[in-house]
């Protein structure tokens, strides 16, 4: 009996694991509770309720190249960067392309997952729905896979900053921003100088008198931007701070502890399902999740945001180690060297992943050695005329020098008479091979 597999949550990650448990055999049911998929990357003019939500101008900060599907290129026209919208084209191709999309139940949502009676045995989960018009079911699945997300509810800290309950201005949390039109002509102050936080300081300083921007863990730092140049600026944090019209809170809380499933791990937990690798003990999986914390924690300061950062490539090589799919530079090195060159010297995009093992995939290889050219692609500013073929003496060249060289270290006398004059002999093979 086919295994069923519930996907809470449609948006890149549920996409993923839709796509990687219809690759194993299993029967996947996806549960997204609005009316499209694309989870963070769907624009909504006004945010709703416990979902993610981007201002207008969103451009993501990850090339097209390491962020894509292993087994499913992004087109080489779009930009490298890309807008949220063509990230939700890149969804929809890749959701066609695989009809993903019958297999999500769309305005449905989850209400309650816990094991069933027996779970010690069967390994069950029971699973209540509710769809929009209130309906509510409960299902029995073998195996579930939470793709929720994590930025979902705003971070609002407002004790940290004295004198709020009597400010006259407006402040929000930048979840609720969107366009700066509203903001023409006012002053600004933006509290976070994370990704969001610049994105928005110097998207308010077009239509701003002034845009003053606070790193919130680091009050001494100011930076100002005006017509889009910014500035760094050491600044003791005044009472007239209350002034301004305008304060964004540049943070987000996390849902729980959550980790959004990304292809490999999807990937690893569909193999996980078939019974096809082992899971390792508990303790030793705490003990892994505890030293992945520390470092972490080593490395940036105390924030919600960074409880399920991972270093990406060292992440990734373990997952595919784990799968089976992990490259073997000495293999590739012996039988594709060019391959392996690439893979070794080259960034590590996703198609390395799917050269070998479960899950390989024919033009991983091509997608690999064309990287390069999608990248360069978007930056092309217009076709050109393919130049007409040529025959190139440049190799004869070479050959002439090389034999000029060597008659000058040893007696020119003791050469064949046809390589003493190496001139005249290129002029008798060009005219036995003229130029095409």
């Amino acid at each position: 009996m086919t295994r069923r597999v519930a996907v809470i949550g449609g948006g890149s990650s549920g996409l993923a694991c839709i796509k990687c448990c219809l690759d194993e055999g299993l029967e996947p049911v996806c549960y997204e509770s609005s009316d499209d998929f694309g989870g963070l990357w769907r624009f909504k003019e006004n945010p709703e309720p416990d979902r993610a939500s981007i201002y207008h101008s969103v451009i993501i900060n990850t090339s097209k190249e390491m962020m894509c599907f292993s087994d499913f290129p992004i087109p080489g026209h779009f930009p490298n960067f890309m807008h949220n919208s063509l990230i939700m084209d890149y969804f929809r191709m890749y959701a066609d392309n695989f009809q993903l999309t019958k297999y999500i139940r769309f305005n449905t949502k989850v209400l309650q997952v816990k094991q069933r009676s027996d779970f010690s045995h069967s390994g069950q989960w029971d699973v209540e729905t509710e769809n929009k018009d209130g309906k509510k079911e409960k299902h029995i699945f073998d195996a579930v896979m939470i793709c929720i997300g994590h930025h979902c509810h705003p971070n609002m800290p407002l004790h940290d900053f004295p004198g709020i309950d009597t400010f006259k201005g407006k402040y929000f949390h930048s979840r609720d921003y969107k366009t700066p039109e509203e903001w023409r002509n006012k002053k600004a102050v933006v509290i976070g100088i994370g990704n969001s936080g610049i994105d928005i300081a110097v998207e308010l300083s077009r239509v701003t008198k002034q845009v003053t921007g606070f790193p919130f863990h680091s009050w001494p730092q100011v930076v100002t931007v005006t017509e889009n140049k910014a500035s760094l600026y050491k600044y003791v944090f005044p009472p007239e701070l209350a002034r301004p019209t305008l304060a964004i809170i540049g943070l987000v809380q996390p849902l729980g502890a959550i980790m959004p499933i990304s292809e490999m791990q999807a990937r690893w937990a569909t193999r996980v399902f078939k019974g096809c690798i082992k899971l390792p003990s508990v303790a030793s999986m705490l003990k892994d999740i505890q030293c992945k914390e520390e470092t972490m924690a080593k490395r940036y300061v105390t924030s919600h945001r960074h409880t399920i950062q991972v270093d990406y490539v060292r992440y990734m090589d373990e997952i595919a180690k784990m799968v089976g799919v992990l490259p073997n530079f000495l293999r590739l090195l012996l039988t594709d060297p060019r391959v392996g060159l690439n893979v070794i010297f080259g960034p590590c995009t996703p198609y390395q992943y799917r050269l070998r093992g479960p899950g390989k995939w024919a033009g991983a290889r091509e997608a690999i050695l064309t990287q390069w050219e999608r990248v360069a692609q978007p930056m092309q500013t217009r076709p050109c005329d393919e130049p007409q073929c040529k025959r190139s003496y440049a190799w004869l060249l070479m050959i002439s020098a090389a034999v000029m060289g060597l008659a000058a270290y040893i007696n020119r006398n003791s050469l064949p008479s046809f390589l003493q004059d190496p001139a005249a002999l290129l002029d008798k093979i060009k005219a036995y091979w003229p130029a095409q």
